[in-house]
């Protein structure tokens, strides 16, 4: 990192090396011009044809490895028919092949769906089928799940029939083999020999003809039934608040980023891979979090920046404490997703050594992320704030002074603003809003005000200095592990069983995934047991939505407000507290189990004994 280092309250800045490094990207691209994803690839490829765009296990694949891989997989699209707007659904972890098939669907001017590849078979049919895409291109399978398994539920007779009449949007379906080739289904590699009759002409034509304002990527906000909703994202819109990534984040050339956040997240996508080509820098995306490969990647590829949700950040912290390990690399941390704990963000400095750490806000439905703290911020802005509206440098709107999002806060029933300082509702506006949800007009109109302000859904207010700070949500949705879950997602899957007659399930504190959710149950006939609720939600729901406790209630017994809706904020404080009483109860009867089996010579003598 060049320039010299100063001290700025508690944190570390590199002072005029910020604003050197925005400088040289803003002389690496003067103005704007709008692109797709795989027209900025292009670009970087020419450029730098055999610099690492993605750093991986048994090997890195360059630029040139990229853009060439990708372009026999868009003539492969090409060949079984796939047009501009056509929904490409890729259900696939941070392997390699993901990055590629990205690009491969924006040559054709095709969406990529981007599935939770953590979803079991009820939650991807709901995806396919919501989503209308007519490929699927998915793993056999991925640690406990069987990809092959779930396909065989959902689409009988899958390897010739595709969706057949449960799906029939779905025309195709391709498998990777995640070792060797898949036992069913038509692999991967079939693509590719597919496309061999589409020249190298016809694949650039239809890359340099797609359109830059058309939609680039459907990403869901979860994964089962009605409530999960495909955000529609633009190429635009993704280049600006990628850009706007690196430019706040003041990257060098060639920025080496590591993170194992899914690149079906716009946090992996956005911040991580798209961010990176604008420098022509590299990721190292791990398909699994693993603190101890992370703190070894780290030194292996001499990584500049990582990326976590706090859950992975306390674990890489654990780590490292507990080793040696060379990050003489690392200069950056970005942490962020959900609250941190106390004296985390002065650990990040002590223990890993970097220079600089950010935290950020922003939602799939703005692209990624809107604010962002500024290098050199002191510890207590880290703390207590999401930082401020990021500049965006040449993408930035000038009629939004230069930024590409804007806040204010409204009375969450009136609408009406509430002064500067106070606590209401965020909306936000700016070019690089979703437009939308797909297929959904309702939950659309119901996502924007009257004067198109966008509902984050989010409570919060905004100090003097522009910083954010959240105080609550209006919505009753939580993060688990940086994850999204929707509690009437989990609710129906509840209600399902026989033995529960209503549930109302709440987000609750936890130390290291930032929140799990809490199952409040009125039960029915043949009271189920919590070990097997939570064994049923496990067999139909990915692991972070499955509950991490199970309460009992009766119906007389859950707080309501006047008009008879579920006050469940009153719920997560009442888990908060019951769950706390039962661990020191098991404390408090642990330690007697271990004082009355404890040797004679051990146990504390009588009152008034010798």
């Amino acid at each position: 990192m060049t320039g010299s280092t100063t001290t700025t309250g508690s944190t570390t800045t590199t002072g005029s090396s910020t604003a050197q490094r925005r400088d040289a990207l803003e002389a690496r691209y003067p103005r704007w011009i709008p692109r797709t994803t795989a027209q900025l690839l292009d670009l970087l490829a020419t450029e730098h044809p055999q610099r690492p765009l993605v750093l991986g296990d048994t090997r890195s694949y360059s630029y040139g490895d990229i853009a060439n891989w990708s372009r026999r997989l868009a003539a492969g699209l090409m060949a079984i028919g796939i047009r501009p707007g056509d929904h490409v659904a890729v259900d696939m972890a941070n392997l390699p092949e993901v990055v590629a098939l990205k690009f491969a669907v924006a040559r054709v001017g095709a969406v990529s769906a981007s599935i939770n590849f953590r979803l079991r078979h009820e939650e991807l049919s709901y995806v396919l089928r919501q989503s209308d895409s007519v490929v699927l291109i998915t793993m056999d399978r991925f640690r406990d799940l069987d990809y092959l398994d779930a396909l065989d539920r959902i689409a009988p007779g899958w390897e010739s029939g595709a969706g057949g009449s449960s799906l029939p949007q779905l025309r195709h379906v391709f498998v990777l083999g995640t070792d060797g080739e898949p036992a069913r289904g038509r692999p991967l590699s079939e693509l590719v020999e597919l496309g061999r009759g589409i020249s190298e002409e016809d694949v650039r034509s239809r890359t340099v003809s797609a359109d830059p304002d058309a939609v680039s990527d459907l990403l869901y906000t979860s994964g089962t039934t009605g409530a999960a909703k495909g955000v529609m994202l633009q190429h635009d819109a993704v280049l600006r608040t990628a850009y706007a990534s690196a430019y706040t984040r003041a990257f060098e050339d060639g920025r080496r980023i590591l993170f194992a956040l899914p690149i079906y997240h716009v946090f992996g996508y956005v911040e991580g891979l798209i961010a990176a080509l604008f420098v022509g820098g590299a990721i190292c995306p791990h398909a699994t979090f693993d603190a101890q490969q992370t703190l070894r990647d780290i030194a292996r590829h001499r990584i500049d920046e990582l990326i976590c949700v706090p859950a992975m950040t306390s674990m890489v912290l654990d780590a490292a404490r507990a080793g040696a390990h060379d990050l003489s690399s690392l200069r950056t941390m970005f942490s962020s997703g959900a609250a941190h704990s106390a004296g985390m963000w002065a650990d990040m400095l002590e223990v890993l050594g970097v220079d600089e750490i950010f935290t950020a806000y922003g939602q799939t439905e703005t692209t990624a992320s809107t604010t962002c703290t500024r290098p050199g911020d002191p510890l207590d802005r880290l703390a207590n704030t999401n930082g401020t509206t990021k500049p965006a440098g040449i993408a930035g709107a000038a009629e939004l002074g230069g930024t590409l999002a804007v806040y204010r806060t409204v009375h969450s029933e009136t609408g009406a603003d509430i002064p500067a300082g106070e606590v209401g509702e965020l909306v936000v506006r700016g070019p690089i809003v979703t437009h939308g949800y797909y297929n959904k007009p309702a939950e659309t109109v119901a996502l924007f005000t009257p004067d198109g302000w966008m509902r984050t859904g989010d409570l919060g207010r905004i100090d003097e200095q522009g910083y954010l700070i959240l105080t609550g949500r209006k919505k009753e949705s939580y993060r688990c592990g940086g994850e999204l879950v929707l509690p009437g997602e989990v609710e129906r899957v509840l209600t399902d069983h026989p033995g529960v007659a209503a549930a109302h399930v709440v987000g609750i504190p936890h130390a290291r995934m930032g929140e799990v959710g809490c199952a409040w149950i009125v039960p029915g006939p043949g009271r189920p047991t919590p070990d097997e609720l939570v064994a049923y939600c496990s067999s139909r729901l990915a692991r972070f939505k499955v509950p991490d406790a199970v309460l009992f209630i009766e119906e007389d017994e859950i707080p309501v407000t006047a008009t008879g809706r579920v006050q469940k904020f009153v719920l997560a404080e009442r888990a908060v507290a019951l769950l706390a009483q039962t661990a020191q109860a098991d404390q408090t009867t642990q330690a007697d189990q271990a004082a009355r089996t404890a040797p004679d010579a051990a146990r504390p003598a009588p009152v008034g004994s010798v």
